[in-house]
């Protein structure tokens, strides 16, 4: 009875693999110094001003048109890209094609590439007189310095965490699960809604909300083509840099703290969803 209760009340279980001292020290050390610490000092800060300080600063209009322009732009590029990441995924897992591997390493492109150049390339691509934007213009669309010009570099940069999220598990999905459906009567469009999709919505959320935290606090290369138009086209990291050169430091703060506080919400929020998901359909158990 003694050794079901020691048991049960052990921190962890027997493992043949030596190191779980080292590894939970070094783990606990990592978040201490690089995670927990940055951010308590900067919720430190933002305590030292007030609440009504802090409020002021943090409801200034332009400083709602930056957040708003900052997580609004983040989740619409999110959305896209859980849509076309899961699509580019379908197509690099199930078909062979010429250049398929060509197009499998220009996925992760984004990773690698310094957020300036992409900047700068897609504001040479979509300005007025850029190579796809002179075509645009007479046409009355306009996509360099403004709103949508952000989104774009937004989902550039989110594109490649949908795609290797939902990568594996496309592969372990077999196609004879394909193969039952359509011979049990089920249309293409059934076995994509209710055999493929269920096992791919963990998958999806979870590429979702790193593409979003990534897009969220993307800087380098949105401050090229956004034309940082304030009410119009500024972000939110951008503002904080602003507020910084203007040694307003209490402002830079009550902006920085706002947007920590918006992301840990929306990202607990979609970490829910995800834990449902995979409660409702039995996957990642």
């Amino acid at each position: 009875m003694h050794s079901i209760a020691r048991k049960r009340w052990r921190l962890r279980q027997p493992s043949v693999i030596p190191g779980f001292g080292l590894a939970l020290g070094v783990t606990l050390a990592w978040l201490l110094f690089i995670v927990l610490i940055p951010l308590s000092g900067l919720l430190w800060k933002s305590s030292a001003l007030g609440w009504q300080n802090f409020w002021a600063l943090a409801l200034d209009v332009r400083t709602l048109y930056a957040l708003r322009m900052s997580f609004g732009g983040a989740f619409i590029a999110a959305l896209v890209n859980a849509v076309l990441g899961l699509i580019l995924a379908w197509v690099l897992v199930r078909y062979r094609f010429p250049g398929k591997r060509v197009l499998d390493a220009m996925v992760d492109l984004p990773f690698a590439l310094p957020t300036a150049v992409a900047g700068i390339a897609l504001t040479t691509l979509y300005a007025p007189n850029g190579w796809i934007g002179q075509f645009l213009t007479p046409l009355g669309i306009k996509i360099a310095f403004t709103p949508v010009g952000i989104v774009i570099a937004l989902i550039f940069v989110g594109l490649p965490f949908v795609v290797r999220t939902a990568q594996p598990v496309m592969e372990e999905i077999d196609r004879e699960v394909e193969e039952a459906a359509a011979t049990l009567g089920a249309s293409r469009f059934q076995t994509i809604t209710r055999v493929l999709l269920p096992g791919l919505a963990p998958a999806a959320l979870t590429g979702f909300a790193l593409a979003f935290a990534r897009a969220a606090g993307e800087y380098g290369s949105v401050i090229f083509i956004a034309g940082n138009k304030p009410y119009v086209s500024e972000i939110a990291p951008l503002l904080i840099v602003i507020r910084l050169e203007e040694y307003n430091y209490s402002a830079a703060t009550a902006i920085a703290t706002l947007m920590l506080f918006i992301s840990f919400t929306m990202l607990l929020i979609i970490n829910l969803i995800q834990s449902w998901s995979r409660r409702r359909y039995g996957y990642g158990a």
